[in-house]
Order: C-alpha cells, then sequence, then structure tokens
C-alpha cells in the first residue's frame, strides 16, 4: 500500500462500516487522518480549529478551578486534548458510542492516543451520551447523580443535521433542560456545530440556561482560498440553583 494512503481498521458496527484511514497532503507533507462511517466523512484531522475552539470557548466561560469536564464524542481527540491543555481541569470524562474509536485511541492507532492514556485525569467511557444525558445517574457510572462544570458536545453534524434520529430529544427544550441539570451552578453546555448559527436553537438554549452565545469560528477551507465556518453554542446556568416551588 502507498505511503501516501494507509487504512489503518475496517470494523462493521451496528450504525454502519467504520473505517480509519492515514493519507498524506502533497502539498504540506502532513499526515491527515480520517474516520469514516460507510462513505460519510465522521471527522478529519484536517480541520480542527472549532473543534479546539469548542474547548476553550466552554471553559473560558467559568470563572474557576479544579474543573470536572465530560466531553461527549471522542472523535479523534482534539476537543479532549484542549480540555486537558487547561491547568485547571481537575477531572475528565470522554463519553463515545464506538468502542472501536477508543480502542484506537488506546492502541495508540491516532497520534493523540497516548495524550489520554497517560493523563490521570482522563477517563474514556463507552456509552450512549444522549442515553446518559436523559438518565438522572449521568455521566460517571462510578458517581451516579454527579455533577460536573462543563458538558461539551461534538457528535452530530449539527442541532439539525443528526447521525441518528433519536439524538434529537437533546436539541428540544426537555432535552436540554435535563442536561442542565447535570451542571453544577454555573456550569457551562457548549456544542460544536457544522452549520451556521440555529435561530431556533438559538431560543432553546437561552430558555434552558440563564445566558447563551453562539460563536461562528472560522477557518481556511482545504483550497485556502477563503473561510469557512463551524459554530459553537455556549449556555451557562445560573449561579445559584433554581429555587423548588
Amino acid at each position: 500500500m502507498s505511503v501516501n494512503f494507509e487504512e489503518l481498521d475496517f470494523r462493521p458496527t451496528p450504525m454502519g462500516v467504520l473505517s480509519l484511514r492515514r493519507r498524506r497532503q502533497p502539498s504540506s507533507g502532513i499526515d491527515i487522518y480520517e474516520i469514516k462511517l460507510g462513505d460519510e466523512f465522521l471527522m478529519s484531522s484536517l480541520f480542527t480549529v472549532a473543534e479546539i475552539e469548542l474547548a476553550r470557548l466552554g471553559l473560558a466561560a467559568l470563572q474557576r478551578t479544579d474543573l470536572d469536564v465530560v466531553v461527549g464524542g471522542l472523535g479523534l481527540g482534539y476537543t479532549a486534548s484542549a480540555v486537558l491543555e487547561n491547568s485547571g481541569v481537575r477531572s475528565l470524562v470522554v463519553v463515545d458510542a464506538l468502542a472501536e474509536v477508543i480502542e484506537w485511541h488506546e492502541q495508540g492507532l491516532l497520534p493523540l492516543g497516548r495524550q489520554f492514556t497517560s493523563d490521570p485525569r482522563c477517563r474514556l467511557v463507552h456509552g450512549d451520551f444522549f442515553a446518559l444525558s436523559h438518565s438522572a445517574a449521568g455521566f460517571d457510572a462510578e458517581q451516579p447523580g454527579r455533577r460536573f462544570d462543563a458538558v461539551l458536545v461534538d457528535i452530530d453534524h449539527s442541532p439539525r443535521n443528526l447521525l441518528h434520529p433519536r439524538h434529537a430529544a437533546l436539541y428540544q427544550p426537555e432535552g436540554m433542560a435535563r442536561l442542565s441539570q447535570h451542571l453544577n451552578p454555573g456550569g457551562v453546555f457548549a456544542l460544536w456545530s457544522n452549520d451556521p448559527p440555529d435561530a431556533a436553537f438559538e431560543r432553546v438554549l437561552a430558555d434552558a440556561f440563564a445566558t447563551s452565545a453562539s460563536h461562528v469560528v472560522t477557518f481556511d477551507n482545504w483550497r485556502g482560498d477563503h473561510d469557512a465556518s463551524n459554530t459553537v453554542y455556549v449556555g451557562v446556568t445560573a449561579e445559584l440553583p433554581k429555587a423548588i416551588a
């Protein structure tokens, strides 16, 4: 197989055929890692600016240290890696529905994998983020009901463009309200989206959180001739819990 292209792994899953590929970009000589589900690209290391900004913008909204963080969606690991680079982070739980992706990191097939396996603050969890969000037990099976300072999510393409129809409930008012219950007072929910800001979801976010904002993150496209953009949504809970009627 050519040094310029290599299929590192190929797995059948209930969602379809999952493949991990490495290809060399001739113009830069950089190795690009890609994960595909069937014929659809799930993620690429060619564009990582917005995934990193998801962590940066989310954690920047917190006015404290000793942070406990959840990342929904491991992928190639750029959001989780940016979280661990923040010295104020005490613990990180990364939830991914694809055991194969977790294994690729643990086996060192992906460049950032060793960072997660060697950092005692980080735990990779095979699970359904959406089901865990809906559950009162939450994201940490070792400490049911545990609350976090930030929940950062990069799974679906956008609140409208979903990988699976059952994910839709998270982006509705009840779903956002349930997710906010997993956060400490003054905690942050942040979401990556491939699409421009969505007015309907912005209203849902504003109703569920004390403050909210949509950040458009721009970066060079693969041709380098104009800016592409993603969106990072950020919602912050109130500093004090809501009073119980």
